[in-house]
């Protein structure tokens, strides 16, 4: 039995025992892990008011979330499941349901896989095939591509890996027009270029963990000087894409205006991580976490822009 193996089947059986009731939903409600799935939410509503230019139908908006929740929700139990061995040794994952046992590991299996089909049939008979596959694409992607080919094997995971939170911007779209547009395309872009700058100073922040479990996040294989410029180029690059939708024709002058304004703070921390990277400050001193919450804010207020956009037009 290996230490992993030791430690979880340990928590286990010290909790099976005395168990809290009511813990199991909760469990399985935070298997869908629901604050990263208000994220993805947060780029598919805005993007069906742009499709629409006004405001969509609310029954579509409404079958649409739900599905996106089943499916994203899905693909995150798979997540755990499969990562359940290096969740148990790292920090900010120790409490999962599936290392402390709250939740079984076959029952997280079944229940990933329940979301999974039932999310597909949601779109395809309630919404539309095309918006289906989308769906059925991410989840794959983040199972099979991230979490079982990339994260353990290459520090471009996050990069290749976050393909699958983009996806979420074709459904959307998809979802009022039943197709992908190249307005579709560029806000994809913009949340593939935004995922690494976003994801990298969290993974700076508790790099122990992924040293711990042989996860090579980039910040784990190079230094903190290395990582601060990847994120500065992906920021300029993110920037730049975001302000594409202006010149092709799909919004007016409220959006690009935001665009610059997000942009420009956004390039500004971007930029302040570097210097204080480059300066050698390390732990509090480097303020890594400054980025990665206003990653956060930027993607809100851009999409918010995005839905807002077609009523000043």
């Amino acid at each position: 039995m290996t230490a992993v193996q030791s430690r979880t089947a340990g928590v286990r059986e010290g909790e099976a025992a005395h168990r809290p009731r009511g813990t199991r939903p909760k469990a399985f409600l935070a298997l869908t892990k629901p604050r990263i799935i208000e994220l993805l939410l947060m780029t598919t509503v805005p993007v069906m008011f742009l499709a629409a230019q006004g405001v969509p139908d609310l029954w579509l908006v409404l079958i649409t979330c739900v599905g996106g929740y089943l499916s994203a929700g899905g693909a995150n139990a798979l997540n755990m499941y499969i990562d359940r061995d290096i969740d148990a040794l790292m920090h900010r994952t120790e409490n999962r349901p599936l290392v402390t046992g709250v939740v079984k590991p076959w029952e997280g299996l079944v229940f990933g896989l329940a979301l999974a089909v039932v999310s597909t049939l949601w779109f395809g008979l309630l919404v539309n095939w095309l918006s289906a596959a989308l769906s059925l694409s991410a989840l794959l992607f983040y199972v099979v591509v991230y979490t079982m080919l990339l994260k353990r094997r290459t520090s471009q995971n996050i990069v290749w890996g976050g393909i699958a939170g983009c996806l979420p911007v074709f459904i959307g779209w998809s979802a009022v027009r039943d197709e992908v547009s190249w307005a579709a395309v560029v806000l994809f872009l913009v949340m593939f270029f935004w995922t690494p700058p976003h994801y990298w100073p969290l993974s700076m922040r508790v790099k122990e963990d992924y040293e711990r479990v042989g996860v090579p996040m980039l910040p784990v294989v190079a230094g903190n000087v290395v990582v601060a410029k990847q994120i500065v180029i992906y920021s300029w690059i993110m920037v730049a894409v975001s302000l594409l939708l202006w010149p092709l024709g799909y919004v007016g002058w409220f959006y690009p205006a935001v665009a610059v304004v997000a942009g420009g703070l956004w390039l500004w921390e971007a930029h302040a991580l570097r210097s204080r990277a480059r300066a050698g400050l390390t732990g509090a001193k480097l303020k890594e976490m400054r980025l990665f919450h206003w990653s956060i804010t930027y993607v809100s207020v851009l999409f918010l822009a995005v839905a807002i956009d077609p009523f000043l037009r």
